[in-house]
């Protein structure tokens, strides 16, 4: 029997999760979403994620000026800078717990987010590898800031898998080519798929999200 998909509260927090069949503990993937969405906004992927991971998606801090959430509070410049996005890792790192989940093995955590998710995902990344397993970041930027991170390699052999359209008119391809430069230095192992359409992903890098997180 398939594992159904609850949304519950906890703390504050509004997320969805789904958790498998069985005691666990199970390996945990966090699902965050881009400016103006929500928890539900990136099941859409669920169905290319491992069946025994607990997926969790919370909804973001900070109500969106055009409806939805955000991960960051609105600020003048167009791209938000790393520290920007402080308060959602700290909260993101309390909610991530085996006293929250205690279904969930948080030494296999990994993060996929999408656009200011995928942001807020590196984000997460680069000041706390120690808590993450694997990284995907789906049409997405890095922070203002975040090079400086990359100084003594954090990611060392952390799988990261990077997607991004060509046509992409809300966040430009240079900043997914400038993403990979940056994991690199920070001595991630990435995986980049580039195709040829806009703000989403093609069927080929969404098998590839899928075979990702298969072998990571």
């Amino acid at each position: 029997m398939e594992a159904s998909i609850e949304t519950r509260q906890l703390n504050g927090w509004q997320y969805k999760y789904r958790c498998p069949e069985g005691e666990g503990p199970f390996p945990v993937i966090g699902m965050l979403h881009g400016w103006t969405g929500d928890e539900d906004s990136m099941w859409v992927f669920a169905s290319r994620l491992p069946k025994n991971a607990l997926l969790i998606a919370p909804r973001g801090l900070y109500p969106a000026p055009m409806g939805g959430y955000a991960w960051h509070k609105q600020r003048g410049s167009l791209w938000p800078f790393i520290e920007d996005f402080n308060q959602a890792v700290e909260d993101l790192l309390e909610l991530f717990t085996p006293q929250n989940f205690p279904q969930g093995d948080f030494e296999q955590l990994r993060l996929v987010g999408f656009s200011q998710g995928a942001a807020l995902t590196y984000a997460f990344g680069l000041q706390h590898p120690e808590r993450v397993q694997a990284l995907a970041g789906l049409a997405g930027f890095l922070p203002e800031g975040s090079a400086d991170l990359a100084v003594g390699q954090p990611l060392l052999d952390k799988p990261v898998f990077v997607v991004h359209g060509v046509q992409d008119e809300l966040v430009p391809v240079e900043k997914a080519r400038f993403a990979v430069q940056i994991l690199e230095r920070a001595g991630a192992s990435v995986t980049y798929c580039e195709h040829d359409v806009g703000h989403k992903l093609d069927a080929g890098c969404f098998r590839g999200l899928g075979a990702f997180f298969q072998e990571n």
